[in-house]
């Protein structure tokens, strides 16, 4: 029974410790990765501002070909909504909607996850004009984890998660964008 006890104060301890621990981990995360494209900023914006554009080039939207899709709104316009559901845990269940445009320069969207987890975060396109003929694109995704989902945190990189698929994404923007 002795040793009953001590087991239980240490799964106890170990769980006191991981709240207390998530208490005063942050809980707000920002990923972005920006590509330069070959085009005028406005032929771009006149291209992302679509939510059925990122088909073709967003690697989560590609993941799962079967995935069920429906578009509920004008597309490219503030309200626009897209919403999927997929059998493929990394694709899940959610919705994205355009939140804000900002003509020629920035797109914002509401990402409502359902499943695997459910989650609301901000992501977003912003373009910056290099010159005449070349245009930066940042895409950004900014998310917040609530108490005690926050100590995730602590041992995943959610850069190193994330980044990948939007360089990834963003490769695949530019090549089909210049082609054009």
């Amino acid at each position: 029974m002795k040793i009953l006890k001590i087991i239980g104060l240490v799964i106890v301890g170990i769980i006191a410790l991981a709240l207390l621990t998530a208490a005063f981990t942050k809980s707000e995360f920002a990923v972005k990765r920006e590509v330069t494209i070959n085009k005028p900023k406005q032929q771009v914006y006149d291209y992302v501002k679509y939510l059925k554009s990122q088909d073709e080039f967003s690697v989560w939207n590609r993941k799962d070909p079967a995935m069920k899709k429906e578009f509920k709104g004008t597309d490219g316009t503030v309200g626009a909504m897209a919403s999927w559901k997929s059998e493929n845990k990394e694709v899940g269940q959610g919705e994205q909607t355009i939140t804000a445009l900002k003509e020629g320069e920035q797109v914002d969207f509401d990402l409502h996850f359902i499943e695997p987890f459910e989650g609301h975060d901000h992501a977003y396109f912003n373009l910056t004009t290099i010159d005449s003929t070349q245009t930066r694109v940042v895409w950004g995704f900014d998310g917040k984890m609530k108490y005690p989902s926050n100590l995730m945190l602590v041992f995943c990189d959610m850069d190193a998660m994330l980044g990948k698929d939007l360089q990834k994404g963003l490769d695949d923007l530019k090549a089909i964008l210049e082609k054009k």
